[in-house]
């Protein structure tokens, strides 16, 4: 990955840690994650196959030093690393064979699901690691998971062209391997 890339990506990583510290923890400490809104559009204009790891790896670290959920840092490092994979993988292999707007249509919804994906992760490895009650999933899933996805759907939605107008009309940075713009 280019310097500037890898600069942009911390960039983005870093408003989504950010986010993720300034949204209140609502039920028992936990709270929606608008860090993966930067994580997914990182993997979509500048992940490779040699970086995704290491962007979800430090996406996780980031979320976990940041969650207010008691026990939640070694959830979030999981979950992002799968979402990061799932996501990664997914978009790469369906972007090259869209043209432009069926493929912004596919980041957002894939974002979302990458939402709800991260969301059933996260929810699980508590569960497992903490020992929450297994009867909470479900609440917890449709009352903060489900809004989460929904929100950031929307956030990637908007965020996702501006990110595609500001690489056309500028030589400041180029996408690498995510294709987003390909």
């Amino acid at each position: 990955m280019k310097l500037q890339n890898l600069i942009i990506v911390a960039l983005f990583l870093a408003i989504g840690t950010v986010l993720h510290t300034v949204v209140p923890g609502l039920l028992f400490g936990m709270k929606s994650d608008l860090s993966l809104v930067m994580l997914f559009l990182a993997l979509y204009f500048f992940a490779d196959k040699k970086s995704f790891l290491i962007i979800g790896l430090v996406a996780g670290i980031l979320a976990g030093i940041t969650t207010s959920m008691p026990g939640g840092f070694f959830p979030h490092v999981i979950d992002k690393l799968v979402t990061a994979t799932v996501v990664f993988f997914l978009f790469s292999a369906i972007a090259p064979h869209l043209s432009k707007i069926p493929k912004y249509v596919a980041g957002v919804v894939i974002a979302g699901l990458g939402t709800a994906l991260s969301g059933t992760v996260f929810l699980s490895m508590m569960i497992l690691l903490s020992g929450l009650n297994h009867g909470t999933f479900l609440g917890l899933f449709v009352t903060l998971v489900l809004p989460t996805a929904a929100v950031n759907a929307v956030l990637t939605a908007i965020l996702f062209p501006i990110i595609v107008r500001i690489a056309e009309r500028s030589n400041a940075f180029r996408p690498g391997a995510g294709k987003a713009l390909h």
